[in-house]
């Protein structure tokens, strides 16, 4: 097993596979009521990669997988190289100019501080897929079914990356649409409908649509954790040769610097641009203005500079409301970040030939290793090798005991992070009982008072649900707890510093009060 620094995110992926591929199939596929219960769980919202889940909960019945976030990663910085290699294939056959921005496209802390916890948000290369196809030739079924399939494949990996493909998809569609020597105007009008279709039907796939709320999240809505206009050059903790200078404090800040060696692929890249003609104006229009849509959206009405805010456009609170699911809006600069990696250096090759230009790359990468090594020795030591399995934190006797008798835990008060969530939640998916101790990606708010307030009332009547015992997390549920149960036949006690209501306890043949 490996743990590390980076908190409870990985935990909430594997929580959320184990109970997804011990349950039955459901509709939709990607519902998981294991972990969350009546708090509209999904494999989506556990951010556990509902494709590569459907793909290993498929081939369960001949090969069991624990967990699969070790291939996830490597398979994230190789084809995130492969396709880098290609896209510069577009504009040069030279080996080493295509070897070193493939490297340049590994070695980006856009990319690297994602595979350190937040795995899903590695799935980067779909980006560069994107990209690929914005600037390879093709029309018809085809074009239109490559699209398809991304947007699909993307709304099954995370949420954020498929407004991005769909930012391109829109870009590339409405370049092809306006050509003047355009051929095939329905197969433009169908593509119109069925590539955003392909989307829906994956977000449904993946349970997306089970919830009805919830989608700022817990951390504020959009505007506040935007991209400050100086982050790209902010190394922070990634890069050793700038210096540090203060930017936005928010939680997603820190991950947009792209590296001193990218930094100057991009500058030469535009000095290159400058001086030599611009055809590609002309040419990338429509992704031109969609890469300055995603700019625009990353940084948000309220643009900091320096880690100051100014709300240069207010926008009204119906707009801000419906925008809080993107509320992690500096991400939406990925695409444009990547974009002008891949411009500067196609820039280079057409001013400078692809075998000096290859050199001048290659010192590029050189350049961003050095630079970048302070980030990489945080990487080298963010994960601890631990044991295969680690003993459970809730280790009295009763547990183990409980897990024989019931078939839900629950903890109460109940929400996101509730107290004791996660003990709870590695004890149930451990031994196979479902539970709404959870850590999702959004819960909504209004479930969780519902909730709340329904299983408290159910306490205080002594009304106690079938085959489910409870997790007490404060005096006052401890206090409901108390007036509703029945001391012949409940139990209420202590348990590794854990107050437990399991009911019906005492009726249970086998069941004494238990060691604690």
């Amino acid at each position: 097993m490996l743990s590390g620094r980076i908190g409870p995110d990985p935990v909430q992926y594997w929580l959320g596979w184990t109970a997804f591929a011990r349950d039955e199939w459901r509709w939709p596929p990607g519902a998981n009521p294991g972990w969350g219960m009546e708090l509209a769980s999904s494999v989506f919202y556990s951010d556990s990669i509902p494709l590569l889940a459907f793909l290993f909960k498929a081939l369960r019945p001949v090969l069991e997988v624990a967990q699969y976030w070790g291939m996830w990663i490597y398979a994230c910085g190789a084809l995130q190289a492969v396709l880098a290699w290609a896209l510069m294939g577009r504009a040069t056959t030279d080996p080493l100019a295509r070897l070193a921005v493939a490297g340049l496209f590994v070695m980006q802390p856009l990319l690297l501080g994602r595979l350190g916890g937040h795995f899903a948000l590695g799935g980067q290369f779909l980006l560069l897929m994107g990209l690929w196809l914005c600037v390879a030739p093709g029309q018809g079924v085809r074009r239109g079914g490559a699209w398809a399939g991304l947007m699909a494949a993307a709304s099954l990996v995370q949420a954020y990356i498929l407004p991005m493909i769909g930012a391109l998809w829109a870009a590339d569609w409405l370049a092809r649409a306006a050509e003047r020597d355009r051929r095939g105007g329905g197969l433009i009008l169908a593509e119109a409908l069925v590539v955003p279709a392909a989307g829906v039907a994956g977000l449904w796939a993946g349970g997306f649509f089970l919830l009805s709320g919830g989608f700022g999240g817990t951390w504020g809505g959009y505007g506040k954790m935007q991209l400050d206009l100086l982050a790209p050059f902010d190394p922070g903790y990634w890069g050793a040769l700038l210096p540090d200078i203060e930017t936005a404090g928010h939680l997603e800040a820190g991950n947009s610097y792209p590296g001193l060696g990218a930094l100057a692929v991009i500058g030469l890249g535009a000095l290159a641009w400058v001086s030599g003609p611009r055809g590609a104006l002309r040419r990338y229009w429509a992704l031109l203005l969609v890469l300055a849509g995603l700019l625009l959206l990353a940084v948000t009405h309220r643009v900091a500079i320096g880690g100051r805010e100014f709300e240069v456009l207010p926008l009204p609170d119906w707009i801000v409301s419906r925008a809080d699911a993107l509320r992690a809006s500096e991400r939406f600069f990925w695409p444009v970040l990547y974009a002008a990696l891949i411009g500067g250096a196609v820039a280079l090759v057409r001013r400078l030939g692809g075998k000096r230009a290859g050199f001048v790359l290659f010192a590029a990468l050189m350049l961003q290793a050095i630079d970048l090594r302070p980030g990489f020795a945080r990487l080298h030591h963010y994960f601890i090798v631990q044991p295969p399995t680690v003993p459970l934190r809730l280790s009295d006797p009763f547990w183990l005991e409980a897990a024989r008798h019931y078939a839900f835990v629950r903890v109460v008060p109940t929400g996101m992070q509730a107290p004791n969530w996660e003990e709870v939640a590695v004890y149930a998916a451990t031994l196979g009982l479902q539970t709404d101790a959870v850590y999702l990606a959004r819960l909504d708010p209004r479930a969780v008072e519902a909730l709340n307030a329904r299983v408290v009332a159910l306490l205080e009547r002594g009304a106690h649900e079938p085959r489910t015992f409870y997790v007490l997390g404060d005096e006052a549920a401890l206090a409901r707890a108390r007036a509703g149960i029945d001391p012949s036949r409940d139990l209420l006690e202590r348990f590794n510093d854990r107050w437990v209501l399991a009911p019906g306890w005492r009726d249970q043949p086998a069941a004494n009060s238990p060691a604690r």
